[in-house]
């Protein structure tokens, strides 16, 4: 069996003195004439005294390299870069929605308030809570008589402005953004229209109506800031939905949309350029 043994084997088995030479020079264990043990056995040991010291050698000479690298600041310069950037990207998106903000869809939320005996306000707003795209004080025209007008039948507000010549390269101004109009009222002149932006009593009087989706009323007076404006009367607000239409870079129709779908427009707004 022995024999057997030693003649499958691809190395030859060691005798016993050979194995106690090999185990006396290796350190024990029988490992002289397998060699894959003994690799395994020699890179399992600690390493020496020496391997030590040096390691420990380069360890801090590795972080003293590393160190001022990891620790270094950015530039002034730098950081005046990242600055500006940060400053640009706020104001382009800044810009950005302030553009997409003032521009109109097909429907809009349109206000018209003013005290009795006061003067009318227009203002037209992309949604409820948005700032108005159009704010416009008819100068000559009262909202109480407005609101006889709009109580004997069909209201049509017609407001003109002039196209004035361009100069060389000038761009002309958005249709909304005009400051002075001429106003009719079905056809009856009734002074000018001045556009406006909204300020701080104007706010207050949106902010208040801003729950109405559609609906008329009156307002209390604290509404405007206190009764500065009493003598004129109550201050009155009809709101509602009005589409939008548009026949070219001159011409904007707003339509008054009844809640029922019923009937035709009881208020239409016309801006023109002529």
């Amino acid at each position: 069996m022995a024999r057997a043994f030693r003649a499958a084997s691809p190395l030859p088995l060691p005798s016993s003195r050979s194995a106690g030479t090999a185990a006396t020079n290796n350190g024990g264990g029988g490992r002289g004439n397998f060699p894959w043990l003994t690799k395994k056995s020699s890179g399992n040991k600690p390493p020496s005294g020496a391997g030590l010291e040096g390691r420990a050698a380069e360890e801090p000479a590795a972080a003293a390299g590393d160190g001022p690298s990891s620790e270094q600041s950015p530039s002034p310069s730098r950081k005046r870069a990242d600055a500006l950037a940060r400053l640009r990207a706020a104001f382009l998106a800044a810009i950005t929605h302030r553009r997409r903000r003032r521009q109109l869809g097909s429907c809009v939320t349109g206000t018209i308030f003013g005290r009795r005996r006061g003067r009318v306000h227009v203002a037209l707003q992309t949604d409820p809570r948005s700032a108005p795209v159009l704010l416009v004080e008819m100068a000559a025209y009262s909202t109480g008589a407005l609101v006889r007008e709009m109580s004997s039948g069909l209201v049509r507000l017609a407001l003109e402005s002039e196209k004035t010549p361009l100069a060389a390269g000038e761009k002309r101004r958005g249709l909304l953004e005009e400051p002075t109009w001429r106003a009719y009222c079905n056809g009856r002149k009734c002074g000018f229209a001045v556009r406006r932006e909204c300020g701080a009593e104007e706010w207050r009087v949106l902010g208040a109506v801003e729950p109405v989706s559609v609906g008329a009323g009156v307002l209390p007076d604290d509404v405007s800031g206190g009764g500065g404006g009493a003598e004129e009367g109550d201050l009155m607000y009809m709101r509602a939905r009005f589409e939008r239409v548009v026949g070219s870079r001159d011409s904007e129709a707003f339509y008054m949309m009844n809640p029922d779908g019923s009937g035709g427009p009881e208020l239409s707004i016309y801006l023109l350029r002529v």
